[in-house]
């Protein structure tokens, strides 16, 4: 019994798995906190968390039973190459995370303590900080859509308008309303930083009779 609580040469030992596993556990959670205070969406998703738990857990089992063969190891990634998510991961910084954790349940299988601690701090502090600082913020896109009468002279009726309050637009859709009185376009654009919405619509509005002028935004493709 006393052997398998000890380190035989490069043999692990049930102990040294059980202590992998849990620092994985322990580190994996540190990871998660920070994914659920960096999060900027609506709502993430519960599965998702403890699915980077579970897989940190799972992959130091893994990196403990194929170190040193080279056979298995090739065996084992074989068959994780055919897992798919049911649910696409949609936002890049998941992806991340993903890596994040499955980069802690390495380290831990091979029995770099150390290692996965210092990468789980540093990490941690870097996507904490570029959270804060809210590095690499864009503009939104946004979805105009701009109804215009008929008999309007509407050929470049926006240009000076675009010229002023955007960075960038494009036209994507042109459709009569109205029983065909109405011409609603609708275009992309995406804002300068020191533009107000209220001033864009109201320029707008200067310029279509008043008519309606709806703004949608549209998360930042990462």
């Amino acid at each position: 019994m006393n052997d398998l609580f000890q380190i035989n040469g490069n043999e692990s030992t049930i102990f040294m798995s059980l202590l992998a596993m849990a620092v994985a556990t322990v580190l994996s959670i540190i990871i998660t906190k920070i994914y659920q205070i960096t999060f900027t969406g609506e709502r993430y998703s519960q599965n998702f968390v403890h699915t980077i738990i579970i897989m940190s857990v799972v992959v130091s089992v893994v990196m403990n039973v194929v170190s040193g063969n080279a056979g298995v190891a090739f065996g084992l990634f074989a068959v994780f190459s055919l897992i798919r998510f049911r649910s696409a991961v949609t936002d890049a910084k998941d992806i991340a995370y993903i890596f994040f954790g499955l980069s802690v349940g390495m380290t831990s299988g091979l029995y770099q303590f150390d290692l996965a601690i210092i990468l789980t701090i540093f990490a941690s502090i870097l996507f904490y900080i570029l959270y804060k600082l809210d590095y690499g913020k864009g503009k939104d896109t946004q979805i105009l859509k701009v109804t215009v009468p008929e008999n309007l002279n509407h050929e470049n009726l926006l240009e000076d308008v675009f010229s002023q309050f955007t960075l960038h637009h494009s036209l994507r859709q042109v459709e009569t309303t109205n029983l065909g009185t109405m011409i609603m376009y609708t275009y992309a654009i995406r804002s300068k930083s020191e533009t107000k919405d209220k001033d864009l619509l109201d320029r707008i509005r200067e310029k279509n009779a008043n008519l309606k002028v709806s703004l949608t935004y549209l998360e930042n493709q990462q």
